[in-house]
C-alpha cells in the first residue's frame, strides 16, 4: 500500500512538472457598443488593465483565467449618427470582469523548443462582470451609486510572440457580448426607477450591449517538461 501511494505521488509530481504555466498582465483600453455614443467596434475611450493566468495543456490549447478592470465614456457628440449628436447624451461606466475559458492556437506553439515561437490565437469562455448601475433623468446621466452584475461571452482574437525563454508578448482584441442592455444607462432594469421617471428607456431594447478590451499582454512562463521538446 505504501509503495502504491508513493508511486501515485511520483506520478502526480511528474505530471505537474510537465505543465507549462504563464502569469502576467494585460494593459490597454476599453470601449462600449450600445445606445449612447459612437458605434465603432474598436475605439478605446479609456483605460483597461488586469492580470492573466494560462495553463498550457498542449501546443494547441491552454486553459486561461483573467481579471480585468476597464472604464469607458460614451459621448453622443462624437457619434456619426445625427440623431445621437442632436440628443447629446454622455454616459460613463466601469467594468470589473472575471473570465475563464479556452485559448486555441492556430499553429503549434512550443514554449520550450529553441528558436522563435509565434502564433495567432482565439479565446472564448464565460465571463462574469460587475458594472455601475445608472440611468438618464431629463437627459442627464445619473449614477445610482450601486453595482449590478451580469454574464458575458468573450470573443477574443490575438497573436503572441515568445521574446525569450521566459517572456511572452501578446496583442489582442476582445469583444464581450453581455446579457444586459444597461451598460450605458439606456435600459435600467430596476422597476422602481423605471416607474419613477418618464421616457427613461430608449434605444434598441431588443439588443444587449457589448464592451471591448483592446491591448497587450506580457506573461512570464514557468514549469518545464522533463524532456528536450515539451509536449512531445
Amino acid at each position: 500500500m505504501k509503495g502504491y501511494l508513493y508511486s501515485l505521488l511520483i506520478l502526480f509530481a511528474v505530471n505537474m512538472s510537465a505543465q507549462t504555466y504563464e502569469v502576467g498582465v494585460f494593459a490597454g483600453g476599453a470601449n462600449n457598443i450600445g445606445d449612447v455614443g459612437r458605434t465603432n467596434y474598436i475605439l478605446p475611450s479609456d483605460v483597461a488593465f488586469g492580470g492573466i493566468f494560462k495553463w498550457n495543456k498542449s501546443k494547441r490549447y491552454a486553459w486561461r483565467a483573467s481579471m480585468i478592470y476597464g472604464k469607458f465614456t460614451a459621448d453622443d457628440a462624437k457619434s456619426d449618427i445625427a440623431a445621437r449628436q442632436q440628443r447629446g447624451y454622455v454616459a460613463k461606466n466601469s467594468v470589473l470582469e472575471a473570465s475563464a475559458g479556452l485559448e486555441f492556437n492556430f499553429v503549434e506553439y512550443n514554449l520550450h523548443k529553441l528558436g522563435p515561437a509565434f502564433t495567432p490565437y482565439l479565446y472564448t469562455g464565460l465571463t462574469y462582470f460587475r458594472y455601475d448601475y445608472s440611468y438618464f433623468d431629463l437627459g442627464q446621466y445619473q449614477d445610482a451609486n450601486q453595482k449590478d452584475g451580469s454574464l458575458a461571452i468573450p470573443m477574443i482574437v490575438g497573436a503572441k510572440l515568445r521574446l525569450n525563454q521566459y517572456l511572452i508578448l501578446g496583442a489582442e482584441i476582445g469583444a464581450r457580448y453581455t446579457f444586459t442592455d444597461n451598460l450605458d444607462g439606456s435600459n435600467p432594469e430596476d422597476l422602481n426607477i423605471a416607474r419613477q421617471f418618464d421616457n427613461i428607456i430608449f434605444g434598441n431594447i431588443n439588443s444587449d450591449d457589448w464592451y471591448v478590451f483592446t491591448g497587450f499582454t506580457l506573461t512570464y512562463t514557468f514549469g518545464r517538461k522533463p524532456c528536450m521538446d515539451c509536449f512531445e
